[in-house]
C-alpha cells in the first residue's frame, strides 16, 4: 500500500486502484485527497478531521464515494443528501468490522480524548486497516490484540501532551510510525517532539519517520 500523508490528520491510503482516505478536515487539501477515493474514514465530527461541506460536495458529485463516521456524525451528514447518497453513508460502532474500497476495517474506541470537563465529550472511532495501518483520531486507544505495523501518532492537541504521546507509542510498539495532528505545531515544536518520540520510540521497537505533507511511503 502507498500512504501519503496531507496537512493535519488526513491521510491517503492506495492499493493498486482502491483509494482510501482518513479525516478530511478544514486543515487539509481535501479535493486532492479525495480525488479518486472510493471510500472515507472519518474518526469524529470535530471540523480538523471533517471539512463537512466538501464531503458532502464529494459525496453528491460522486456515485462511487461511500463514507463510514461515528453514527452522530453520519446522521448529520445524511440529512444533507438525497436518498442515493445518504444511503453510501455508514454509521460505525466501536469493535465493528467491515469492508471499504476492498480494505478490510476494524474500528476501536468509541470516545474522544478529554480536552477539558466543560468542554463536551463527542464520539471518536479509531480504524485499523487490513491489520497494517491504525489511524486512532483524536485519542490515545490502543488496538488491544491486534499488531500494529504503521502507526499514525497524533503528534500534538488541544488534549494531549508530549508525554502521552510517548507512552501510547511504546503501548501500540507498531515497528513504523508516522506522524499526525501536526498543523498547530511550528516547525521548532514539531522537531522538539519529534526527538523525543524518536529516542524513546526506538529503545521498544518503534523508527519514527517524518512525513511533510505530500509526501508518500510505502507499507
Amino acid at each position: 500500500m502507498k500512504l501519503t500523508k496531507f496537512t493535519h490528520a488526513c491521510v491517503r491510503l492506495e492499493r493498486e486502484e482502491s483509494v482510501l482516505v482518513f479525516d478530511p478536515g478544514s486543515f487539509s487539501e481535501v479535493d486532492e485527497a479525495l480525488d479518486g477515493a472510493q471510500a472515507v474514514l472519518i474518526t469524529h465530527e470535530h471540523a480538523d478531521h471533517l471539512d463537512e461541506d466538501a464531503v458532502v460536495a464529494a459525496l453528491r458529485a460522486r456515485n462511487e464515494l461511500e463514507l463510514w463516521a461515528p453514527p452522530g456524525v453520519a446522521q448529520s451528514l445524511q440529512v444533507r443528501l438525497d436518498d442515493d447518497a445518504a444511503g453510501r453513508v455508514h454509521a460505525v460502532e466501536s469493535d465493528s468490522e467491515f469492508m471499504a474500497a476492498g480494505f478490510a476495517v476494524r474500528a476501536f474506541g468509541g470516545q474522544h480524548a478529554l480536552i477539558h470537563p466543560l468542554i463536551p465529550m463527542v464520539a471518536n472511532i479509531g480504524y485499523l486497516v487490513e491489520g497494517n495501518v491504525y489511524h486512532p483520531g483524536d485519542s490515545f486507544v490502543v488496538p488491544d490484540g491486534h499488531s500494529v505495523q504503521n502507526l499514525l501518532v497524533p503528534l500534538h492537541a488541544p488534549w494531549s501532551k508530549v508525554g502521552e504521546v510517548i507512552d501510547f507509542v511504546v503501548s501500540v510498539r507498531a515497528p513504523r510510525v508516522f506522524p499526525i495532528h501536526d498543523a498547530l505545531l511550528n516547525d521548532a515544536g514539531v522537531t522538539l517532539v519529534e526527538n523525543h518520540v524518536k529516542r524513546i520510540g526506538a529503545a521498544y521497537g518503534s523508527t519514527y519517520r517524518h512525513l511533510s505533507p505530500g509526501e508518500s511511503v510505502e507499507v
